[in-house]
């Protein structure tokens, strides 16, 4: 029942929770985006959603940056060198060192725990934002419902989606969350289904945040360990763990640049 649900797109989304209608068809553009979220809402709700998440998707807008960015992917394209240069891979493995350097115990730990080392886990880090300096300004709930309404990759997009819906739940995140373009969150950038299921408490406070630097960087090394990485073998191409880093980001010259900028962050 949700009955403090209130104007047009909410009684919509109402309706369709009550009807059970089936989900709708994807679209390329604004127009038809809030029958599709009273559709989706439907569909949301049988995979465990509740009211706070059903909420936040009631008040999600369709976001035509996040569509912008998604037709406009240049530098995957680029080569490694290029890549790593527009990236900043330099600035990235000299402060990656500093950091390693400043807080050695933290990183040992968290090898000892999950098996993933300290340069992996800085590169990362950097490459995504910065240390945590830019973390993005979209909407993490209404950027990851505009991509499975959007028809490029709705079949990939939905449990990111329903994840994002359960971590508003949860309590993990809120409507009005920030974050990438692609609806990633934090200081790693988790898709929000990713964060739903390997996320954990690193520093021991009761509850997941991404947007901490300690529970965002052992929930990244969970990602890892929990996805086949092998703790002392070896993750340049060709050998055992870079496999692993291929489940963390798709583009080749990301995971190449990765496993050189640890390579230096760790020697």
């Amino acid at each position: 029942m949700i009955r403090h649900f209130r104007g047009t797109t909410l009684g919509l989304i109402a309706g369709a929770l009550i009807g059970g209608a089936a989900s709708a068809n994807c679209g390329n553009s604004a127009a038809g985006f809030n029958t599709w979220k009273a559709s989706f809402a439907s569909e949301a709700q049988r995979a465990g959603v509740k009211q706070r998440g059903l909420q936040a998707l009631a008040q999600a807008n369709y976001a035509n940056a996040t569509i912008a960015a998604d037709r406009n992917q240049k530098s995957f394209r680029y080569s490694l060198d290029k890549f790593m240069q527009v990236r900043g891979a330099n600035t990235i493995v000299a402060q990656g060192r500093k950091r390693k350097a400043s807080n050695p115990n933290f990183y040992a730990a968290l090898e000892r725990q999950y098996g993933v080392p300290a340069g992996v886990l800085i590169a990362i880090h950097g490459m995504e934002t910065g240390f945590g300096g830019f973390m993005g300004n979209s909407s993490v709930v209404s950027a990851i419902v505009t991509l499975t309404y959007d028809c490029r990759r709705s079949d990939f997009f939905k449990p990111h989606a329903i994840g994002a819906l359960k971590l508003v739940d949860q309590g993990a995140i809120s409507a009005n969350t920030r974050g990438a373009k692609h609806g990633e969150l934090g200081h790693t950038q988790f898709l929000p289904g990713n964060a739903l299921k390997y996320g954990v408490d690193g520093n021991g406070d009761g509850r997941v945040d991404f947007y901490n630097q300690t529970d965002a960087l052992a929930s990244t090394a969970n990602f890892l360990r929990r996805k086949g990485w092998k703790p002392g073998r070896g993750y340049q191409p060709g050998e055992t763990n870079f496999g692993v880093i291929k489940q963390w980001n798709a583009a080749k010259v990301y995971q190449q640049a990765i496993a050189i900028m640890a390579a230096k962050i760790d020697g």
